[in-house]
């Protein structure tokens, strides 16, 4: 059984594929474990510390990820993870799980960056005036 799923932070976009294996994680083409900052991986690796189960060992999981920063990109890679496993296993509790520990480990943050705007150098920040 092969079951795909994806995830979303800010501009970042991860494409994950769930399937029957030993236990192989990549992300991008390269083995999770060369990924770098450590942070990063930690946070894409969450949902198998919450799981708890022997569930690594028989699947494999390949994610493509693509936009915004690594600290994006690693929140989208858990969100596409954390998904495919419930899909994956089907598994009810699982869920709750996730849900309990952080509901934006299977609900995409949908928060973006508000725009620039004229008269100043952000969105909010203005430019500041002198009438002498």
């Amino acid at each position: 059984m092969v079951t795909n799923t994806s995830g979303k932070k800010k501009t970042a976009v991860a494409r994950a594929t769930v399937s029957d294996g030993e236990g192989r994680v990549r992300i991008n083409s390269q083995p999770v474990e060369l990924v770098e900052p450590e942070m990063s991986r930690l946070k894409m690796l969450e949902p198998f510390r919450i799981a708890e189960t022997d569930l690594r060992e028989d699947i494999d999981i390949e994610v493509n990820v693509e936009g915004g920063g690594f600290a994006g990109q690693a929140d989208a890679v858990r969100t596409a993870i954390a998904r495919g496993l419930v899909e994956f296993t089907g598994d009810a509790e699982l869920r709750d799980a996730f849900m309990d520990f952080d509901r934006s480990l299977l609900v995409n943050d949908v928060r973006q960056k508000e725009s620039k705007k004229w008269g100043g150098p952000g969105a909010r920040a203005r430019y500041q005036k002198s009438y002498r």
